[in-house]
């Protein structure tokens, strides 16, 4: 097991909380803030930002690919340190146990959150970010409980070797109607099974088409119910197996920053490090296996991994051990909170606080603000209310120590 029964627990992790905080900001209003931004002003440096704010239609890496991977990798961090406070108070089982009941809540909650039984079946969909973040959380916990590091690591590397095979070398039918070589998206109008010929029997592999590689036609064949992406989903079964390694690199991180007898500059040192040397190994493995984040390949988990450990040794290096804190007080609001606002931005329907915003300053408001200020202002107005509201709602759950824990 990774860490003794006997460990005596340990500090909450304060840049943890504001790097988790960090992350969810920009999912949360930010980027509208920045798409507003850039309608107001549109110049290269806006243009790139904004760029960033949007994911790889399908190859390459963004900053906003950073997100959903990152929260998971932060997962894996946590996982660490709660697991082995409550095998050192309870055992093992009361671990298990723990896993267990928090894994099957999230991924409940993460049916609701897409929409649940608003619709009748099968459009419904199974399958999501909550689910896949539930899905990661169980595998990497129970890992953790009964695995020593080195079997984590050979599971990992297996994981993200396996996968590439798999993508490489098993053949699956090309679901492209005859005569057409294209991609398979909903824009390009295929938008239901029916649109695509499962029945082919022309087999191909190593494909790293849109819609035409075998994980997006292993869902398109047994994913039940409603797909995001029509026929596939961007959190489908296939994709889920190198998911986990995304979580199992945040536990190698946990272990590390929990590992007492190393000092905490070296800490830092080893996160930066390793985690250069990942995004590098990854963009090296581009060459080969493209960086994709709708299929999760092994690259890609190599890249944002890598990145993700960088981040988190630089939010550690200036928030615990330099003690510089008082600029990242909002994320940490928001780091300890993250369900509740995330369900809680859902549950108020479609852009969340941004729409909230509009009632407060949308319509005659935003039309005097582009009148008479300058084209554009009013949607930045309304961004920058949407901001400040979730962030006042983090404050405000915060002060209250009102926290939905699993």
């Amino acid at each position: 097991m990774p860490a003794s029964p006997a460990a005596a627990p340990t500090p909450r992790l304060m840049s943890l909380d504001a790097l988790r905080g960090f992350d969810m900001f920009w999912i949360l209003g930010a980027d509208s803030l920045v798409y507003a931004l850039n309608g107001l002003s549109d110049s290269a440096p806006t243009r790139f930002l904004a760029t960033q704010l949007d994911h790889a239609e399908w190859e390459g890496f963004r900053f906003y690919d950073l997100i959903f991977p990152l929260f998971v990798f932060m997962m894996g961090v946590s996982t660490v340190f709660s697991l082995t406070n409550i095998i050192a108070r309870e055992g093992r089982g009361a671990a298990v146990k723990r896993v267990l009941q928090r894994g099957i809540l999230l991924f409940l909650i993460g049916l609701i959150y897409s929409g649940g039984f608003t619709n009748p079946w099968p459009d419904m969909r199974l399958m999501g970010v909550l689910n896949r973040i539930a899905l990661c959380y169980t595998f990497g916990g129970l890992l953790f409980i009964f695995c020593h590091v080195r079997t984590l690591v050979a599971v990992a590397s297996a994981l993200l070797l396996g996968y590439w095979a798999l993508l490489a070398k098993v053949p699956f039918p090309d679901v492209r109607p005859t005569g057409y070589t294209g991609v398979i998206t909903k824009e390009a109008g295929f938008k239901t099974l029916a649109d695509i010929n499962l029945a082919s029997t022309n087999l191909i592999h190593g494909s790293y088409v849109q819609g035409v590689n075998l994980t997006d036609y292993l869902d398109q064949k047994y994913l039940p119910a409603r797909k995001y992406d029509g026929t596939y989903d961007p959190e489908g079964l296939l994709s889920t197996l190198p998911a986990f390694v995304t979580g199992l690199l945040g536990i190698f991180a946990g272990l590390l920053l929990r590992n007492r007898t190393v000092p905490d500059n070296k800490k830092v040192l080893y996160l930066l490090g390793a985690g250069a040397a990942s995004a590098a190994l990854g963009w090296a493995w581009n060459l080969e296996l493209p960086v994709i984040k709708k299929i999760w390949t092994s690259s890609y988990v190599l890249v944002a991994g890598g990145y993700s450990a960088m981040l988190l040794g630089a939010f550690f290096w200036i928030v615990d051990i330099k003690q510089w804190r008082a600029w990242c007080q909002p994320f940490v609001w928001i780091g300890m909170n993250p369900l509740t606002i995330y369900l809680t931005s859902n549950f108020l329907g479609g852009l969340g606080f941004e729409k909230l915003a509009r009632r407060l300053a949308g319509g005659p408001v935003k039309e005097f603000l582009d009148a008479h200020v300058a084209k554009g202002f009013g949607d930045l107005v309304i961004a920058a209310i949407g901001v400040l509201l979730f962030v006042w709602y983090a404050r405000f759950l915060y002060q209250r120590k009102i926290f939905l824990r699993l």
